[in-house]
């Protein structure tokens, strides 16, 4: 991901956010809607969001010490995580406990063209902030589908961005259906059902986040492409005889660890070793770029037998 136009999608949908957030208060003081206060707490829940999303990725910048040698470019998947859990907290539970607490006691809708004036106002900002971040998603998704993005985006930031602005829109439709049939019904059992369905899609949404960013918590190797990438140009060195084993690791959403165990000849000077490796590091940087961090063990391939089993590993034997 573009480092820039994450931050660009991130600071679009803060402010889009910060502005709206006050005038749905201001709407929810005047009509006394249900709807229009949960809105409010969702905009308001973003705008923290996205801030924390701007600190992880300050976070991730810091210098590696003696203490995280790897770095700290997992604090974006940190900050990530903890945005699932107050998009939850905050705008699903409070969504829900107003939509329940306005059906056991109904109160009527008043100057009821306040919210849906603010409601129209705030489509049309959100939709430009959802505009901006499929516009930067789209320079880094490739030919994948939204989907697929989304579960396998090693940078959290553009699809929390992505999936906060689409939530923020349909809960913006649901504040107005359940607004503007309690105009016409004057039965104030809509505005409270919104609410509610409202909650209901904010804690769908964190579910959703949450599993996508644990996953990068835990720790996700390379994708099968560039594992395929990778394989290829290590077995593409001629002085390789087989790739023993690999494992890949992402450190933060840029930087991929690689590890690899080589066999080498066994009449192979020490130098001319040494010399390959750095060839070899070279190729897989050049191949798949975000491989920053590589160890290379050369060893000398023997097959598999039942003195030495290997049934962790897989064998590449390199071309002749």
């Amino acid at each position: 991901m573009s480092a820039s136009g994450g931050t660009r999608a991130i600071v679009a949908a803060m402010l889009a956010n910060a502005g709206i957030a006050v005038t749905k208060f201001v709407a929810a003081a005047f009509s006394g809607s249900s709807s229009m206060l949960a809105e409010g707490v969702h905009s308001l829940a973003d705008t923290g969001n996205q801030a924390l999303l701007l600190l992880g990725g300050r976070q991730a910048k810091k210098k590696a010490d003696a203490t995280h040698p790897f770095g700290f470019g997992r604090e974006r998947y940190v900050y990530a995580f903890v945005v699932s859990i107050i998009l939850f907290s905050v705008g699903g539970v409070f969504s829900l406990y107003e939509g329940i607490d306005k059906l056991q006691h109904p109160h009527p809708l008043e100057n009821w063209w306040i919210p849906i004036t603010v409601l129209l106002i705030a489509i049309v900002l959100e939709s430009f902030s959802f505009r901006t971040a499929i516009i930067e998603s789209n320079h880094v998704r490739g030919k994948e589908s939204w989907v697929n993005f989304i579960r396998h985006a090693k940078a959290p930031e553009l699809p929390v961005v992505l999936l906060e602005d689409f939530a923020a829109l349909i809960g913006l439709i649901l504040a107005l259906v359940g607004v503007g049939l309690t105009v016409i019904t004057g039965n104030s059992t809509f505005d409270a059902i919104g609410t509610i369905a409202i909650g209901v899609l904010l804690v769908l949404v964190a579910i959703v986040l949450g599993i996508e960013t644990k996953s990068l918590l835990v720790g996700e190797g390379a994708s099968a492409h560039d594992t395929t990438a990778i394989r290829d140009a290590i077995n593409a060195q001629p002085q390789v005889e087989a790739l023993i084993h690999m494992k890949t690791l992402y450190l933060g959403p840029d930087e991929l660890l690689v590890a690899a165990k080589v066999a080498f000849g066994r009449a192979e000077r020490l130098v001319d070793v040494a010399t390959a490796i750095n060839e070899l590091e070279g190729s897989i940087r050049a191949v798949v770029p975000a491989a920053r961090v590589i160890y290379i063990e050369p060893d000398v391939y023997s097959a598999p037998n039942e003195a030495n089993p290997a049934t962790d590993a897989f064998v590449i034997k390199a071309a002749d």
